[in-house]
């Protein structure tokens, strides 16, 4: 015979033992983190961008070209005070600086400032050093890899003539264009001075 098991009436099922407790401290700290998180991903992700756009600025600028202000008067009538010019790399980077050009360089004495300025003189040219209103003329030749340059304003310009030739690694563009003012848009003029010299190998080049 087997043992019987009568239910108990009105006991019902057996209390559930497991504690329910609220932490709302819990819940603050969750949604802080999701939060931190949130920030911390925008944040990397600007800096990324920045650091993107930063890099094309920078290579656009050195290898494309910038946008000049010139001050000081040793490149008038050509360029005066306040010009905004263009000055294009490509040519830096191509060596295809040729005499005539009009660079932005980096002084040789300050290497901060840059200075605005025609080249009279390639590696190998002879260049008068003499100012124009010298008795007698001296010459000179410029060394290889530098440039010697010189303001179209001779009487008013600090050049080649007092700190001799540059190392064209100073150049750091080809002014091709200048935007302002408005009435003198375009093209720059061919150097007022006649101090440019033509060689035999510029004369077979042309």
């Amino acid at each position: 015979m087997g043992l019987g098991v009568t239910p108990l009436e009105g006991l019902g099922e057996p209390p559930d033992t497991r504690r329910h407790v609220d932490c709302p401290g819990v819940t603050t700290v969750f949604a802080g983190k999701v939060m931190f998180r949130r920030v911390l991903g925008k944040t990397l992700g600007f800096v990324g961008y920045t650091v993107q756009y930063g890099c094309i600025a920078h290579c656009a600028f050195e290898y494309i070209g910038e946008f000049v202000v010139c001050s000081g008067p040793s490149m008038e009538p050509t360029i005066i005070n306040q010009d905004i010019v263009f000055s294009e790399r490509m040519s830096r980077h191509l060596c295809k600086i040729r005499k005539g050009d009009i660079v932005i360089a980096k002084s040789p004495f300050d290497p901060h400032m840059n200075i605005c300025k025609r080249v009279i003189g390639l590696e190998g040219d002879k260049v008068c050093t003499s100012a124009p209103s010298d008795m007698f003329r001296t010459h000179t030749y410029v060394p290889k890899g530098h440039v010697w340059l010189e303001g179209d304003n001779l009487r008013n310009s600090t050049d080649s003539r007092s700190y001799g030739p540059i190392p064209y690694a100073l150049i750091r563009g080809r002014v091709c264009l200048k935007l302002w003012p408005p009435h003198s848009f375009g093209t720059l003029s061919e150097s007022p001075t006649r101090r440019i010299t033509q060689t035999q190998s510029d004369s077979d080049s042309d």
